[in-house]
This record gives structure tokens, sequence and C-alpha cells, in this order.
């Protein structure tokens, strides 16, 4: 692998659809956080190992920084350095998604955590060239109530930058049902979902979700690999995944990187995108995640423009903010391809 292809592919303009507020925290976030903070303490409790037994084990590596985002300092400083961050990547466009009723412990009203972080994201505009939207979570064990808690929030703050809900938390031990009336009530209300599916659980989570919730956006959604029926269930509706190659991995989806089935997704049609999920316990990059798609599946600026012109397409934008980011990507590379 060159020098020079792995700059090109890595400098791209990036779209970044699944990427975890709470689990991105850097060591400068946290060291402005806490007095004294190390590398060393930062590494020991914010990183999780490079090989999780699974998603279940990782999320114990969630608790140290969700304890800290229960202030709106904690979530404002939060907040402008993923901006940074994405500003390194070279991201150009970014939705960010939490659950905003895990971060009232210190007296915060969901709304007011909502309101905290549209700030910081308009704060962090004026500095960094990021247009940004929010994903609010509802999580697998909670209820319909909760559910429907969430889905008032995204349309009370529609206008102010929250694009839509997700749905999170452990696929493997918490069913549908409780979710069902939330994501029916969000299509009758016009309200952009997406699911995560298809990583603690197999290929029937996914279809689970394409047919009982109606997602046509699905975060990870790799092990539908495992069923043919699946796959073309997925074309045949459209769907795209937020795929997320190294965090699958750490969580043992997928023992190595070559095992991961990004590339044979990609190369049956299924609309896809890239993505880091938890840039924090991952200790990932976006930049990273590409060079190591261009080194072990040989991915060149054609795939990786290829995922980043889907990843517009299934975003929360308006269709004028698609074109005008779907233009700047195709401008990047002919200027690119042109300059000797």
């Amino acid at each position: 692998m060159s020098e020079a292809k792995t700059t090109s592919v890595a400098d791209l303009p990036k779209v970044e659809l699944h990427l975890h507020l709470d689990c991105s925290m850097s060591f400068e976030a946290v060291a402005a956080l806490v007095p004294g903070m190390t590398r060393e303490r930062y590494r020991s409790e914010f990183l999780a190992p490079k090989k999780c037994a699974n998603l279940v084990d990782y999320f114990r590596y969630l608790a140290a920084p969700l304890a800290f985002l229960q202030t709106g300092y904690a979530l404002r400083v939060a907040t402008m350095d993923l901006m940074r961050q994405l500003a390194e990547d070279n991201v150009i466009y970014a939705e960010i998604r939490f659950a905003p009723h895990l971060h009232q412990r210190e007296g915060l009203r969901s709304d007011e955590v909502v309101e905290i972080v549209l700030a910081a994201l308009d704060e962090g505009k004026t500095l960094y060239p990021i247009e940004a939207r929010l994903i609010l979570c509802t999580l697998r064990p909670d209820d319909t109530a909760q559910g429907f808690d969430i889905l008032a929030l995204a349309e009370k703050y529609a206008a102010r930058g929250v694009g839509g809900i997700d749905l999170a938390g452990d696929e493997a031990g918490y069913g549908l049902a409780e979710h069902i009336p939330v994501f029916r009530r969000a299509a009758d209300r016009g309200v952009n979902v997406t699911a995560h599916a298809g990583e603690a659980a197999g290929a029937e989570s996914v279809a689970e979700v394409v047919a009982k919730l109606g997602v046509r956006r699905i975060g990870h959604g790799v092990r539908s690999i495992e069923d043919p029926a699946v796959i073309d269930l997925l074309l045949e509706h459209g769907v795209h995944l937020e795929v997320c190659p190294s965090c699958n991995i750490q969580i043992d989806v997928f023992r190595t990187y070559a095992d991961h089935p990004v590339d044979r997704l990609r190369k049956s049609g299924i609309p896809l995108s890239i993505n880091t999920d938890a840039r924090g316990p991952t200790d990932l990059t976006l930049r990273q995640e590409y060079q190591r798609l261009d080194a072990v599946f040989g991915w060149t600026t054609r795939e990786f423009v290829a995922a980043n012109l889907n990843a517009i397409n299934a975003s929360f934008l308006a269709e004028s903010l698609r074109t005008k980011f779907s233009n700047a990507l195709i401008e990047f590379v002919s200027a690119s391809e042109t300059t000797p």
C-alpha cells in the first residue's frame, strides 16, 4: 500500500452516520473534566480491550464516560470535542446519536439535555466546517412510554437539528414488542428512524427490524451476510447499512478484520456507509478505519466515494443539503484527479 494511496483515501471528505456521543470522549475531553487525568488512567478506564467477549462485555467500558456526562458543562465539552475530532477526520457531515434520558443523574431534564447538546453543536459549527444532526436513542430495555418520550423530543427539536430516532442497546437480550408502537407512530408523523440490529444477534434480527419497525436504515446489520434471504430483503427495500467494522471486531462478532463481511456486502449491492461507532473505547478515528479498509480489502477512492454518496443519500438531511454535500464530494475528487 503506497503512502500516496493511503493519504488519498484518508483525506477524502467524509460523512459519518453512526456515531455515539457518549462513546466518543477523547483523552482531551476527559482531561478537561478531570484534573490530573493521565493518559495511562485514560487508557485503563476509558478504552475497551482490543477483544471483548461480546457486546454486553463491551458495554462495561461505557460506564466511565457516561458517569461524567451528567452536567451541562460536561455535555458541552464532549460535544465540542467531538466536533474537533470530526474536523480532524475531514468529516463534512455527521449524525451524532445518544440517549438523553441517560444524562439525568444530576437533575437535568431530558429536554435540557437535548438543548445543551444542540447549542454545543451550533457553537461547534462556528469553529469547524461541519454540518451535524442529532439522533435520539431509545434503548432495547426501555418501555413504550420511554420511547414515546424520545419520539416527542425528536419532534419538538426537529427544526433545531434533531434528525430522527434510533433503537440501540442489547438486541440479543431484548425483543421489539415495546418499540413497535413507537416506530409506527414515528412513521405516521414522518419522523426519520434507524435501528441497531445484526450485530449482537444474527440475520433474523435484521429481518425483524425491517419487517416490524419499518426501518430503511440499520446500525450495523452486518450479520445479514449469514442468510441470503435477508440479503435479498435488504436489496428489495433499499436498506442502508451503517457499518462499523473495527467495533464489530472488537466485540468479537468477527475474529479478524479480514473476516469482516463489509466488502462482501458492498459487492452484493447493498448500500452501506463506513463509521466509527464508538471513537473512545474503540480508540479509533474514521481516517484509521479508511486506512484499514484500504489495507485489508484494497478499497480505493472509488469505493470510499460510493460509500459516502450512499451515506448522503441515506442521511436525515433535506434534499437540498444532500445535493450540496454530494456535489462537494464529487468536486473534491474531480479536483484531486486533475491536480498534478
